[in-house]
């Protein structure tokens, strides 16, 4: 996946594309990756990096959606549960099955959340993970000793899958190109082409490293921009009503001091009637999250100190060994694109966490594609029903969807979970020959995370990388990991990165300033 060759792709001004995606996140991905696979000629653009927003700032959770279960939310749970085990089918390489525990300090705890998770195991069918059961006090202290004991009665144990996002975004990018699809970060769209009737027949685009300006003819155009779509609607039509609520989720990471064992830890409902988790990843533990309404979507969205006090105020009434800020090696927020509600239903004055998690499919008078909603568990069910609705407005002969066994880039089974390599799948033999290319690249950046040199040559050579942030907020995890040692590790990459892209030093020094000042965002004070 080469940017440069992408952008060879764009010159040929008298070229038509079948479809062009806005959006280089979860929902665009999974629109492109199908479109790509189904034979449309595909082309997805992205303002920034591919999960820069929202699609990096997950839980990591690929989930069936437990809380949807006790919400009555049938559909949405069972649509969940198979897409769940759709994933780790086609991307073994980056899902892992996760034990969760509730623990139960209500006596008829165990008896009410067994019975549910029952339920949920059936509706899980053939695609289920493992089969939920009763454990008693004894069994949950032993798995999480951090756990405080009194009162606790006993537990429940189910499984749930758990994900790297922004690697499954690069593996979905690549898979689009694997497909015969053209993907290109750092392109943003600035207008929308139309013929006399007011259809929409192209796109203008403009670079956002190298300045250049293209014009692109197409069939279809899809707005995936999750928090954004409103920007495109607007486009598209000046007085449009926006139609998305933006909701942030905090999370807060922390050392794997304070979940030393490999289960996570579901807590269902908060003092404000939300669902608090604290998962094992990559060697540390994800804390959260908050579901809080904000105004307007921002690419960068920071952690409001309500939100970060919420968080470790809730972990102090379960763990014995309670996380302060102090211990909080980063913290990200992110924002869900959730559906508005209606006109007419604005006085109901609804709260985010009971608007719908659904994804919906609006399409304009002037042909342009809208999804909204929806989450990374069901990113491929989001592109298939784009897809469907692209073919239903084509003159195109489009066939089936693909992608329900289509393999992602980089599957494999044979990996070890036990490190961070197995993100890589069946590119790690590739990624490793650069040790032979340079010895010195099999040092790691940083003697705190497990990151090496050589992973930076990859991003850059191989998964677009263009900047210190994507490969130290996206292609390795290490701002999100721990924020303040990802800044120690910014000179190198940078540093590594010039020479592969042919930067002087002038960027080198700019690249630092401006990573350091972002990653501001992720420690807290």
């Amino acid at each position: 996946m080469n940017r440069n060759t992408s952008l060879e792709k764009l010159k040929d001004s008298s070229q038509v594309w079948d479809l062009v995606v806005i959006g280089g996140g979860a929902s665009g991905l999974g629109v492109a990756v199908d479109a790509a696979s189904r034979g449309l000629k595909t082309l997805l653009v992205e303002r920034y990096d591919f999960a820069k927003g929202t699609s990096s700032r997950s839980t990591k959770l690929v989930h069936g959606g437990v809380r949807y279960l006790a919400q009555g939310d049938i559909s949405l749970v069972l649509e969940a549960l198979k897409e769940r085990g759709i994933l780790r089918n086609n991307a073994p390489h980056l899902f892992e099955n996760r034990k969760f525990i509730i623990p139960n300090y209500r006596w008829w705890g165990g008896t009410f959340y067994t019975l549910g998770l029952k339920v949920y195991d059936k509706m899980s069918g053939e695609l289920g993970l493992g089969p939920s059961e009763h454990i008693s006090k004894e069994e949950v202290m032993d798995f999480i000793p951090n756990l405080i004991e009194e009162d606790l009665y006993g537990g429940v144990v189910y499984h749930d899958g758990q994900f790297d996002d922004t690697r499954l975004a690069i593996n979905l990018a690549q898979t689009v190109e694997d497909a015969g699809g053209v993907v290109i970060n750092y392109m943003q769209v600035t207008g929308l082409k139309k013929d006399e009737e007011g259809i929409i027949t192209g796109v203008q685009l403009e670079d956002q490293i190298r300045g250049a300006k293209y014009e692109i003819k197409t069939h279809s155009v899809v707005n995936a921009t999750g928090v954004f779509v409103d920007d495109i609607l607007e486009m598209d039509q000046s007085d449009h009503e926006k139609i998305v609520v933006p909701s942030q989720g905090v999370h807060l990471v922390l050392g794997k001091e304070f979940l030393p064992d490999e289960y996570a830890i579901m807590i269902p409902s908060t003092s404000d009637g939300r669902v608090l988790f604290a998962v094992p990843w990559h060697e540390k533990v994800i804390l959260g999250t908050t579901d809080t309404k904000v105004p307007n979507p921002e690419i960068e969205p920071k952690a409001f100190e309500e939100e970060v006090a919420f968080i470790l105020e809730t972990a102090s009434n379960y763990l014995v060994k309670a996380p302060q800020r102090k211990d909080v090696l980063s913290v990200f927020a992110g924002l869900r694109p959730l559906a508005a509600v209606p006109r007419k239903n604005k006085e109901k004055k609804q709260k985010t966490k009971e608007i719908s998690r659904n994804h919906k499919v609006f399409v304009s008078l002037s042909g342009l594609i809208t999804v909204i909603g929806g989450k990374w568990t069901t990113y491929r069910q989001m592109g298939e029903d784009v897809v469907n609705q692209v073919a239903v407005l084509s003159d195109k002969l489009v066939g089936k969807c693909e992608t329900e066994e289509l393999r992602v880039h980089g599957a494999s089974t044979d990996m070890d979970f036990t490190n961070h390599w197995h993100v890589y799948g069946s590119d790690l033999p590739q990624v490793r020959a650069l040790f032979q290319e340079n010895p010195s690249w099999e040092e790691r950046l940083h003697p705190d995370l497990p990151y090496t040199q050589a992973e930076v040559i990859w991003a850059a050579r191989n998964e677009m990388a263009q900047t210190i942030e994507d490969v130290l907020a996206r292609r390795t995890r290490a701002l999100f990991l721990d924020a303040r040692v990802s800044v120690e590790m910014s000179k190198l990459v940078a540093d590594l990165l010039s020479v592969e892209l042919g930067k002087d030093s002038i960027w080198v020094k700019s690249q630092i300033d401006v990573y350091t000042e972002l990653a501001k965002n992720y420690i807290l004070d």
